[in-house]
């Protein structure tokens, strides 16, 4: 269905509603209001940043420098602003899961008072990200720090979320094994990524990355998730969620923005489903307590368990606890006790004997855990 064809009337909930992954014309609260509630997953916004040009900059050589000098991007006061953002944010705010997420970028000139009304409307405000730019623009006149990085905030719809999507264990393994940092390094939007116009001009002035996109819906959707952007201009969320299997829904005021993300939307290629696989949280697989090992009859009672080196030696106790010398308890507890800490993970820390050497306990867990899931399936 055409985006023409969606500008009157209002939409219906369904396992495949008509408003998915198009583009809706038109002011961002009045288009939001006909998207049914708690019906997308995540909300990506790059909001007009109110830049507040002081005439017109020039480089060196006197060139005159592209800025964002567009009408959207300009009003007539601080207050008229705030207005702005606490509409759109409240249009966000509920159409967005209860598990949802919204990511906010902005600069200096407007992101302090975007997440203002963020706290006061009740959102949760989880991260702020650095998107440090590899390529800024200099600073021409020479009487500040270049500005060299933009800043994204990170919030859940209030602050009782519990389940969002984090795909952490995916984070930390693109990382090489160390926890992803708050600060990002890419380059700004430039080459054959970007949108020219027939003049061959920018054709929007404030095109985000590719890149940025992507490790934000890696890092906070899962495929099949519908992500909102409501300041969709050249389109790059819905290219970036058409690529990792995601959907999407976008809206804008202006036609040229509009046909031009049409067209690069269409041209993308879905990812296939297998490449599309994150690693599985811990945190999402069932829970196993060390008594279930003992109902499973992967443990035995008067088993003894030892450390890596074999300083301890626990016995194992029929109702699952552990027992070294007069020290009884949990795996984690006695673990901490033994060591003289105040807590430790038991899974890792004990071992069992197996073939002539040592396997952490937590291999059994995992055993018991397959059984569990098998029982379920």
């Amino acid at each position: 269905m055409s985006a023409a064809a969606l500008l009157d009337g209002s939409f219906s909930a369904s396992p495949e509603p008509e408003w998915l992954n198009t583009i809706l014309k038109g002011d961002c609260v009045a288009a939001l209001e006909r998207l049914p509630e708690k019906s997308v997953d995540l909300v990506f916004a790059d909001p007009p940043y109110n830049l507040q040009l002081d005439g017109d900059l020039h480089r060196p050589d006197q060139s005159k420098v592209d800025a964002v000098d567009d009408h959207w991007d300009q009003f007539e006061s601080f207050a008229a602003y705030d207005a702005f953002t606490r509409a759109w944010l409240l249009a966000a705010r509920r159409v967005l899961k209860p598990n949802g997420t919204i990511w906010v970028i902005g600069s200096y000139h407007n992101i302090f008072r975007v997440g203002a009304t963020l706290q006061d409307l009740g959102f949760w405000i989880l991260n702020d990200v650095v998107w440090r730019k590899t390529n800024p623009m200099p600073n021409f006149r020479g009487r500040r720090f270049q500005n060299a990085h933009e800043t994204l905030i990170w919030a859940s719809r209030d602050h009782k979320a519990k389940g969002y999507t984090f795909n952490y264990d995916s984070m930390k393994a693109a990382n090489d094994d160390v926890q992803m940092r708050s600060d990002w390094l890419f380059p700004i939007c430039t080459g054959a990524e970007r949108l020219k116009d027939d003049k061959g001009e920018k054709l929007h002035p404030t095109q985000k990355p590719e890149a940025l996109l992507a490790r934000i819906m890696l890092a906070s959707t899962k495929p099949g998730d519908v992500v909102l952007d409501p300041f969709f201009g050249s389109g790059t969320t819905g290219a970036v969620a058409k690529r990792l299997g995601r959907n999407f829904v976008g809206v804008d005021r202006e036609q040229v923005y509009i046909d031009a993300a049409n067209e690069r939307i269409a041209a993308v290629q879905p990812m296939a489903v297998e490449d599309l696989a994150t690693i599985a949280s811990k945190r999402a697989e069932p829970r196993v307590a060390f008594v279930s090992l003992i109902d499973a009859g992967v443990m035995k009672p008067g088993a003894t368990l030892y450390d890596s080196k074999k300083r301890w030696a626990a016995k194992v106790r029929a109702d699952g606890t552990l027992a070294v010398g007069d020290v009884a308890g949990s795996i984690h507890r006695v673990g901490a006790v033994v060591q003289g800490l105040d807590a430790c993970n038991g899974w890792t820390f004990w071992h069992y004997e197996r073939n002539g050497g040592l396997t952490q306990i937590d291999e059994l867990r995992r055993i018991a855990r397959l059984g569990m899931e098998r029982a379920g399936a």
